[in-house]
């Protein structure tokens, strides 16, 4: 690796980690609930267009509906827990913008 002035930059690294347990636990937490409400997200979308292309049974219609609206409930309930908003798990990815779409 060059220095400064060869034009590559060496990374910062802390001195020290994060070793809280406790901000460990959220961190990790808002990590998992981040990926499953991008999961959500995907599934409800999908959910939406299969119903628009009349690709679904009156019953799976049902279930698809009553499932999203548990797994929903499921993460406020996890959010409200460890006082987390869904801005919380909406991952900022640089010059890709955000992660969840607004």
């Amino acid at each position: 690796m060059t220095g400064a002035t060869g034009g590559r930059h060496r990374a910062v690294v802390p001195q020290r980690l994060e070793t809280d347990a406790e901000a460990i636990e959220r961190d990790l937490l808002k990590l998992v609930l981040t990926i499953i409400e991008l999961i959500r997200q995907l599934m409800e979308k999908q959910a939406i267009r299969r119903l628009d292309e009349g690709d679904l049974s009156d019953a799976q219609i049902e279930g698809l509906g009553n499932g999203l609206m548990r797994l929903e409930q499921a993460m406020n309930d996890l959010k409200d827990r460890y006082g987390l908003s869904t801005e919380d798990l909406n991952i900022d990815l640089g010059p890709l913008g955000t992660l969840l779409p607004e």
